[in-house]
């Protein structure tokens, strides 16, 4: 359960913070609230340590899991909840091989981390996912470079609940300040481009089946 202004977190940091910074996470809750669009704080394991209204409210929608609610780990999210393409617009190439790259990367500076590599162990179990691991990100991240590893201005699919913003892009705008990046957070907000064209029938509130992923893509651009 990430951090909320105005709450209580139910269980210790993910990580030793001292008692400053405790209080500047406290009121650095204040300002993630205080912003419209969804807004959230995680950890290298992209465990999230702060997230506000606006982030609950673009996944109000989706149902119970044990290891993959969006307000717990969005890496796990992403990859693993039956309910993300129904928020996470063109959700395999879009979505899923940039956080597969964001999670090879990981892996080569927090090898040994456990959280970590048991979700390297979780997509090991999954044979399509585990071949996009192998061989359909190392082909995706050879076309797009490593700048698809960082999120900071990347444009990608929302299907937002408020009919206000429907089918929408978002730009993703890494705001992380010195001292949050000093404690091994990153804060990440997505903000909307406008409306896109309604999707296809079918394709907008689909829940994904047992499998993690369906095909093994390359995004065009």
């Amino acid at each position: 359960m990430a951090y909320q202004a105005g709450g209580q977190r139910p269980a210790p940091w993910p990580a030793p913070v001292s008692p400053q910074a405790q209080e500047y996470l406290r009121d650095y809750a204040a300002l993630v609230e205080s912003v419209p669009f969804p807004s959230l704080v995680v950890d290298h394991r992209w465990d999230v340590v702060l997230a506000n209204s606006a982030f609950e409210t673009l996944f109000r929608g989706v149902g119970p899991h044990p290891s993959a609610m969006p307000g717990d780990n969005f890496l796990r999210f992403v990859l693993f909840h039956p309910d993300a393409a129904s928020v996470l617009g063109e959700h395999e190439a879009r979505w899923c091989l940039p956080m597969l790259a964001h999670l090879a990367s990981a892996l080569e500076r927090h090898g040994h981390d456990p959280a970590l590599q048991a979700v390297r162990r979780e997509i090991a179990q999954d044979p399509l996912m585990e071949a996009a691991y192998r061989q359909g990100l190392p082909h995706w991240m050879r076309a797009m470079g490593d700048a698809a590893v960082e999120h900071d201005g990347a444009v990608r699919p929302l299907l937002h609940p408020d009919p206000s913003w429907g089918a929408t892009d978002c730009r993703i705008v890494d705001e992380t300040p010195k001292s949050l990046h000093v404690l091994g957070y990153t804060r990440l907000t997505m903000l909307p481009q406008g409306r896109r064209p309604a999707p296809r029938a079918g394709h907008r509130r689909n829940r994904r089946p047992a499998g993690h992923l369906t095909v093994v893509s390359t995004p065009e651009g």
